[in-house]
């Protein structure tokens, strides 16, 4: 099989292309398509950049004339690709509405005009919005988006609804819930509150960090993902959660329990406008397929935090390109 990777120099897209060249042997061919923006790291796939299987094209989603070129010579595509930080999007949206939503159409239509075999499109459970406690969102609850981010991901959700139900077009559309784990740009707050304690650090909690998150180890969603890609029924939507749920302060404590820290290191701030109370999804459906998660959260959060202690070299200068770039925009 020879697959198109939008965005695999990312968190998730450079785990799933590990997991792929790892589990699939010489069944399969990658090219992994990334403009390398801020998030984008090769760096990532430094171990698998002479492997024979694996292609990197540097280039735009939005570029119809580079994904026509690439979607031509691909049995199947997973699209990632897609600004992701919240706080970025409430900043400046227009990026995401660019990225998201016009990348997303220029892939799709690339896609179907090559008449490729299979699609996956990658989303997020943040499109339903907010649930109460105890229920959880099945993937024909309607999409309450709340922050320009997860308003531009459900635009390329009904995007892709679009094309399966107009062309036929074969694509499924996963939504995860929070990932976490190796190669995890440090502005998100897995990474950002391990490496500012591994730098005797305080750590910046939203609000009274009352709001509730379901965590996934981004081993097992790529698992999912390439599950979902083989085995899924083109046109249909499948959520991908672990039942990890827990607090942002629970989070934090569990964070700061394994790196010798208290409650001193937590710095309370003001909290996100507009920030979501819960997310939580029923994932019986992708499970239905034989996915399950193969790691617990505490076994996934202690590995995790050995993989950022051994591997400064990767962050450290991800975090102090961050603090330039900030210092910039201050002064």
């Amino acid at each position: 099989m020879r697959v198109l990777v939008t965005g695999g120099a990312g968190f998730i897209g450079a785990n799933f292309i590990h997991h792929v060249l790892a589990t699939q042997g010489d069944e399969v061919r990658i090219t992994n398509l990334d403009a390398l923006t801020y998030a984008g790291n090769l760096a990532s796939l430094a171990s698998v950049a002479d492997d024979p299987r694996y292609s990197f094209v540097h280039g735009d989603v939005r570029d119809a004339q580079v994904v026509d070129r690439l979607v031509a010579d691909a049995d199947a595509v997973v699209h990632f690709a897609a600004e992701s930080h919240v706080d970025r999007s409430i900043d400046g949206p227009q990026v995401f509405l660019d990225t998201n939503v016009v990348g997303a159409g220029v892939v799709f239509d690339a896609c179907r005009r090559a008449e490729v075999e299979r699609v996956l499109h990658i989303s997020t459970d943040e499109v339903y919005g907010s649930v109460a406690e105890p229920g959880s969102f099945v993937e024909t609850d309607p999409m309450e988006p709340n922050s320009p981010y997860s308003a531009s991901k459900a635009a390329a959700d009904l995007l892709a609804r679009s094309y399966a139900t107009t062309y036929g077009f074969p694509v499924t559309v996963t939504r995860t819930t929070n990932n976490f784990g190796p190669f995890h740009y440090p502005e998100k707050v897995v990474p950002l509150f391990i490496t500012n304690l591994l730098d005797g650090l305080k750590v910046p909690l939203y609000g009274d960090g009352s709001n509730v998150r379901d965590w996934t180890y981004v081993v097992d969603n790529a698992a999912a993902q390439w599950l979902a890609l083989t085995s899924g029924t083109p046109g249909e939507v499948y959520n991908v959660g672990a039942g990890n749920e827990c607090s942002n302060l629970e989070l934090t404590h569990a964070i700061l329990d394994r790196l010798g820290a208290d409650e001193s290191s937590i710095e309370r701030v003001a909290d996100r406008p507009g920030h979501d109370q819960r997310y939580s999804v029923d994932s019986a459906k992708i499970r239905a397929l034989g996915w399950a998660p193969t790691v617990s959260f505490e076994e996934a959060l202690d590995a995790t935090i050995a993989w950022y202690r051994a591997n400064e070299d990767w962050w450290r200068p991800l975090k102090e390109a961050g603090a330039s770039a900030r210092r910039g925009v201050r002064g």
